[in-house]
Order: structure tokens, then sequence, then C-alpha cells
């Protein structure tokens, strides 16, 4: 037999967890090289929440398919209503992942594409004025190219810059559009996102659940995934609710259990209904979150009245846009004119309703 000091086997044990640590430290370094957004703080938590959403979807259907008796039978008997409620389901949680991926329109992006389709055109046209030397009859252009850089890159930044500046009132101050974050003048209705850390065309707010902001580029995605969540829990609170309303016999624990999830169910689609509905209004409207909880700071509708809406275009036309238009991500609105608005202000009358004032 081997017998050994109580020392050794100290040092032993320690190091079989030295060892041990090693191999945790080797894993974990392997988890961050596949999983990059665990090693950031804020994309850690917006992981951890879509996780934790994608787990109640399925905890809520879960649930019923495992106790509920009169849907299996019903499944057996009608597949086809089992069949749509799984395709809402599955496209619910899909449209969540494609607006959570999605770029709300970033003001920096629609700088590049601007400065970028200035420069080449500039490219063409100093290209073509470059004189040409004959040369055994061919024609040999030349370019310097350093000074053609220089004289393309000034010309580029300034093509945003007067591209915004035009969609202001004349006097504008450059200063006064200009984020102090990012250092971009900002088109009218963008915003800088704290959480983003990033400039966002027609911003409308920044959703923790999404782990993205909702802004031009996206927003008609965000309202079409509230659309879905609300039929789906419409439908789930109604099956929850038909499922205790049955004869079954059920044990106490999963009456509880199920009361449980139906009231945070309701609570929840309580919200999504009025979150959709307030969406509703602010599309038909054309205005944003921030926008209307923030008029009274933003200095270009300090002074519009409550009631006018500067930049919508009529009900029909703001949902037309909405739906329809969204192919340009980088689609930026001017500044009414001080005649648009007096035409807003404008009380409605009979003949304005019958030729659909409000909705053209």
């Amino acid at each position: 037999m081997i017998y050994l000091k109580k020392g050794e086997m100290g040092a032993l044990c320690s190091g079989g967890g030295g060892l041990s640590r090693d191999t945790l430290d080797r894993f974990s370094d392997r988890c961050l090289r596949f999983f990059p957004c665990l090693s950031d703080p804020a994309r850690r938590s917006t992981f951890c929440l879509r996780i934790t959403l994608v787990m109640l979807h399925l905890i809520y259907v879960g649930v019923l398919f495992i106790f509920d008796k009169d849907l299996i039978h019903k499944t057996k008997q009608e597949p086809w209503y089992t069949i749509i409620y799984l395709l809402l389901f599955a496209a619910t949680l899909a449209q969540y992942f494609v607006t959570s991926g999605s770029s709300p329109g970033y003001v920096l992006d629609a700088m590049r594409v601007v400065n970028e389709a200035d420069i080449s055109r500039n490219r063409a046209s100093m290209t073509s004025k470059q004189p040409a030397s004959s040369k055994n009859g061919d024609v040999v252009v030349t370019i310097d190219g350093n000074q053609l850089g220089r004289n393309l890159l000034g010309r580029g930044t300034m093509a945003w810059t007067k591209l915004v500046m035009d969609m202001y009132p004349s006097g504008t101050s450059l200063r006064s559009v200009t984020c102090t974050y990012c250092d971009v003048v900002q088109p009218p209705r963008a915003k800088h996102c704290h959480d983003c850390d990033k400039c966002v065309l027609q911003f409308d707010h920044h959703c923790v659940w999404l782990g993205t902001c909702i802004g031009q580029g996206n927003h008609c995605r965000f309202w079409w995934y509230i659309c879905g969540e609300t039929a789906l829990s419409l439908w789930t609170g109604t099956l929850y609710i038909k499922f205790l309303k049955s004869d079954i016999s059920k044990p106490w624990w999963l009456y509880a259990i199920m009361i449980l999830l139906l009231v945070t169910l309701f609570f929840c689609l309580i919200f999504l209904l009025l979150l959709l509905l307030f969406h509703s209004y602010l599309i038909l409207t054309n205005q944003t979150t921030y926008e209307l909880v923030r008029r009274r700071r933003i200095q270009y509708l300090r002074n519009i009245p409550e009631r006018v809406y500067p930049f919508s275009k009529g009900a029909c036309r703001n949902l037309y846009e909405f739906c329809f238009a969204q192919s340009s991500k980088y689609r930026m609105e001017p500044l009414p004119t001080a005649q648009e608005l007096e035409e807003k202000l404008r009380p409605y009358t009979c003949s304005d309703v019958l030729s659909c004032r409000c909705c053209c």
C-alpha cells in the first residue's frame, strides 16, 4: 500500500484543480470564439432575452400539447386546425428573428451610399475631361491618381452635407444638426441611439426584446411581428380557456400552472393590443414614437401645433409608403415648408371629406 502525507495529498488535489481550471478556460475561450456575442455584456443580455422569449413560446405551446387531450384528439380529426396554429407559431418566431437581425437604417450607412455615388459621378466626369495625348494613333489618357483621389474625397464628404442641409429651412446652422457623438450631419427625423451608439434614420425607439433599434429600415417588419404575436397570443389564450373549461379531470397543480400562465398571457395580450393600436396610429399619421413623446424637445417640431402632423401625406398615402415604398432603406423626408404647414392647419370642411383630403 502507498501512503501519502497530508501536504502531498493537498498538492495533488491542487494540481488536479489547476488542470480542471485550465480545461474550463479553454472551453470558455472556445465558446467565445464560436459565439462572440457572449463577450460583450450588452450583446450577452440581448442573447439571453432572445433565449428567454423563445423558451416562453415553447413552454406555452408545449404545455397545451402535453396535457390537452381534447386538442390532441381534435388534431387527429382535423389536422388542418393544428397545422395552421403551428404555422402561425413558426412564422411569428421567424418574423422575430428577421426583425431583430434587420438594420433600422443607420445614418452612417446612408452617408456612405450618398458619398460613394457622388464620388463615382465625379470620377466619371473628371475622367472624361482629362486631356488625351495621341501616340501612334493610340489614345493615352493621363490621370494623376493622388490628386484625383484628394479632390473626390473632399467633394464626396460635401455631398451628404449639401443633401441634408437642403432638407432644412434656409439659415439653419450646421452645428445645430450635427450629432455630437457620431460627428455626422443628421437629416430630419434622425436621432442618435445610445444603446446602439449610432444615429438612426426616422428613429422610433430602441426595442430591448429585439436587441435593435426600430427605424425607417425595419419599422414595417416590427409592425408585422407585433401583429403576428398578437394573433398567436389570442389563439393560445383561447386554447387555454377551452382546456380549463373542459370536462377532463385535472390535478390541482395543473390548474394552478394553467391559470398562472393564462393570467400572464392576458397581461401580455393587453400590452400587445395597445402596442399594435399605437403603432397603427403612428403609421396612419406618419409619426414616430420619439416624435410623439419628445415633440417639445425637438427643435424643428417645437413651434408646430399639436394637432398638426408635419410629415403626414394623408392616411392612405402614409399607409402605402409604409407598406410598399420601403425598398429604399435610406429614404429621407425634408421639413415641410411654411405654406404646407398652413395648408395642414386649415380645418376640414364637407368638401374636403368628400374629396378625401384626409386620405390623400
